[in-house]
């Protein structure tokens, strides 16, 4: 069984293509939301078993040996370096063949990008760029911007999914209904351009998440108005395999069945 961390949509594109070529296929992910999502895929040729647990180092290694997997593909978010660094050593740890999907990077080259390395830095050249922020990073490190100090006087506008989880941490960490703003993406640049008029921003804040990531449209938009993007720049770790593409991630897999 081949074990597909998925909790992207090139994960379900991965999972999808493997259970369609007839392999047997377990698929993690982290929110009931993922789990709807991967779950259409179940009634292709292969099996398909969803796990919606976080699993640790430890979690990881049991269920491998509970479950027979032989092959690991990592197609997290770009940024979920923990899930990858566990994975790895667990994997080293089982002798199981691990390979990470890597989905394109945005090109940089618009003349108003401030690259970052930390939320820190982040939020420190945001206050200086500007006092309404737009922030389109999810909601994982919402409060890191809206505790941190430099971002004290400024306003945050915070793009989120429209789950009630998160909505609740939006409340919770202070923001009101005129602060957030609950929709799915990726935006396209129209829309991007829409937003971010209507609520007055002046800086924009991202990840490199890429095209599918939608990266590309705010930029455009960004640049419609001449506006400033703090990009916080992907964490970089050293892959024992790296994948571009769809089909290198099949290959890989179809490599090692033929080995068994």
């Amino acid at each position: 069984m081949i074990f597909t961390a998925a909790g992207t949509q090139d994960g379900r594109e991965i999972v999808r293509r493997l259970c369609a070529a007839g392999h047997d296929v377990a698929a993690s992910v982290v929110s009931s939301y993922g789990e709807q999502l991967l779950a259409a895929q179940k009634g292709s040729i292969g099996r398909l078993i969803i796990n919606d647990t976080p699993l640790d180092e430890d979690g990881l290694r049991i269920f491998f040996k509970e479950h027979g997997i032989h092959v690991f593909v990592d197609a997290t978010h770009p940024y979920a370096v923990n899930v990858s660094r566990n994975a790895m050593t667990a994997c080293a740890a089982a002798g199981i063949p691990y390979i990470r999907y890597e989905r394109d990077m945005t090109d940089l080259s618009y003349e108003k990008v401030h690259l970052v390395h930390s939320y820190e830095e982040a939020a420190e050249v945001s206050a200086r760029l500007g006092s309404r922020v737009f922030l389109t990073t999810g909601s994982r490190n919402l409060e890191r911007f809206v505790k941190a100090a430099p971002l004290s006087a400024c306003t945050l506008i915070a793009r989120v999914l429209p789950t009630a989880d998160v909505i609740a941490l939006c409340e919770e960490l202070g923001l009101t209904p005129a602060q957030i703003i609950a929709m799915q993406g990726p935006f396209s640049r129209e829309m991007n351009r829409a937003m971010y008029e209507k609520y007055g921003a002046e800086v924009i804040v991202t990840k490199n998440s890429g095209t599918i990531g939608g990266t590309d449209e705010k930029f455009r938009a960004a640049e419609d108005l001449g506006l400033p993007v703090v990009v916080i720049d992907r964490p970089v770790l050293s892959y024992p395999n790296l994948a571009h593409t769809f089909e290198e991630v099949e290959q890989f897999v179809d490599a090692l069945n033929h080995a068994l």
